[in-house]
């Protein structure tokens, strides 16, 4: 403490001393305190958005330790093309399709289709010039959308591994970031009727991870089982994945990530309660994935006497889904329980997709569709201003619409150009087959 004290009186001197030396003279304006909040709320987009994106890397390397060897490549190119597919098209279409405000639209090649197109602000621009002068930059709020919606195509790769082409899950990529996504999206965070019925979701357990979860349940609906996964016995054969040193890298990826994807979505940080908000919404998050984590693992031992390290990788990323729609308004002690719950969920829910003939690779469904209505949900526990009948109608409202127009989608893909690889390519891998290159060329094929 004594340090601190001395510490503290030394930068005080330090500071009252610079103009007496002919510092301040050569020193810059500062800023003015709406510049400041600009600038601040602007740094917590980009950082949050930063954040996000390294998820795209967690994405990656989990779905590349979770499928087979032979698979690992085909895996990794979905997720470089699926992302740099939503950086394309949620710029094209989707952003103005979510955000119809003339402050916010951003310029596009299809962008004159939708109320009030605009442009990126200025190079070098004061305050004066800026889109939206007392909160943040356009730019800032575009790249940090962007992150969620390429998360929400994310999720979809990993469940229908294995077994699906690439270029119709490409397409169903653009159409998903495109329209699905940003339509539901506005409905909530583009102030559409869900938002004006006062649903809550304050970072996307709905808007984004249940979406997602919709879209892969049903494409894993219409593609089927990969080959052996399911006898005619009513047996579940299991298919360990290639790397588990992986896909723990991966699930600590997207651990790190959330906190730039629950924090950012403050959106807001020029004062002393935003920013303690956003320390609050950390550390809740932080709580709600452990719960997720030491939940799993605990009934995977009772369960199966043995720990599972995949159910406990998915616990914790169930826990974060849970924890999403409402980050701020808990204590540790219950985001740990919310977080808790999620890890339940993915434990049952695993077994109960296998039991309906339901091939989920990576557990994408239970994680980012169940635990994402489950946190939906439970936002009511702690929230005062949440109403049960809203949240549940706002769940089955997205849920319809996604799930529906994502099940066109794919049936429109099947019919066209088909979805599945041929029965020979999935038996030798997608890897050689679609690709002619391994992840793994040294070792033998499983």
């Amino acid at each position: 403490m004594k340090l601190r004290n001395s510490l503290a009186l030394t930068a005080m001197a330090t500071a009252l001393a610079l103009p007496s030396i002919g510092l301040a003279q050569d020193a810059p304006e500062f800023a003015s305190a709406a510049e400041t909040v600009w600038i601040l709320n602007t740094l917590l987009f980009l950082i949050g958005g930063f954040l996000v994106f390294f998820m795209a890397a967690g994405f990656a390397m989990l779905e590349a330790g979770l499928v087979r060897s032979k698979n690992v490549t085909m895996q990794l190119t979905k997720n470089v093309a699926l992302f740099s597919l939503a950086a394309i098209f949620y710029w094209l279409i989707g952003y103005n399709l979510m955000y119809p405000l003339g402050d916010w639209a951003i310029e596009g090649v299809f962008s004159g289709l939708f109320p009030a197109p605009g442009v990126l602000e200025a190079v070098g621009i004061d305050l004066e010039g800026a889109d939206d002068a007392g909160y943040a930059s356009t730019g800032s709020d575009f790249f940090f959308q962007l992150m969620f919606c390429a998360a929400t195509a994310s999720i979809v790769s990993g469940a229908l591994a294995e077994r699906i082409k690439l270029w119709p899950f490409l397409i169903f990529v653009v159409i998903l970031t495109s329209f699905i996504y940003p339509l539901q999206a506005s409905w909530k965070w583009g102030g559409g009727f869900l938002d004006e019925m006062g649903f809550l979701d304050f970072a996307g357990s709905t808007v984004v991870h249940s979406v997602g979860g919709w879209a892969a349940l049903a494409g894993a609906l219409i593609l089927g089982p990969r080959i052996g996964k399911y006898a005619a016995d009513g047996r579940v054969n299991p298919m360990p994945g290639s790397n588990l040193a992986l896909a723990t890298l991966g699930m600590f990826i997207l651990w790190l990530g959330w906190f730039g994807f629950n924090g950012g979505s403050q959106l807001a940080m020029g004062s002393v309660g935003d920013v303690a908000d956003v320390s609050r919404i950390f550390a809740n998050t932080n709580a709600a994935a452990a719960g997720g984590a030491i939940v799993a693992l605990i009934l995977t031992q009772v369960l199966y006497k043995k720990p599972d390290l995949t159910m406990v990788l998915n616990g914790a990323l169930a826990g974060l889904v849970s924890i999403t729609a409402e980050p701020l308004t808990p204590g540790l002690g219950m985001a740990t329980l919310i977080g808790g719950v999620g890890g339940v969920i993915v434990v049952f829910a695993v077994p109960l997709l296998d039991k309906l003939k339901i091939d989920d690779v990576v557990g994408a469904i239970p994680v980012h569709l169940f635990a994402g209505i489950w946190g939906t949900i439970a936002v009511v526990l702690t929230n005062g201003d949440a109403n049960l009948g809203t949240q549940l109608y706002s769940i089955l409202v997205v849920g319809v619409f996604a799930f529906v127009l994502s099940g066109v989608v794919w049936f429109i893909l099947k019919a066209v150009m088909g979805i599945r690889v041929s029965e020979e390519a999935e038996v030798a891998g997608l890897d050689t087959t679609e690709l002619g290159m391994e992840a793994y060329p040294e070792f033998s094929r499983g």
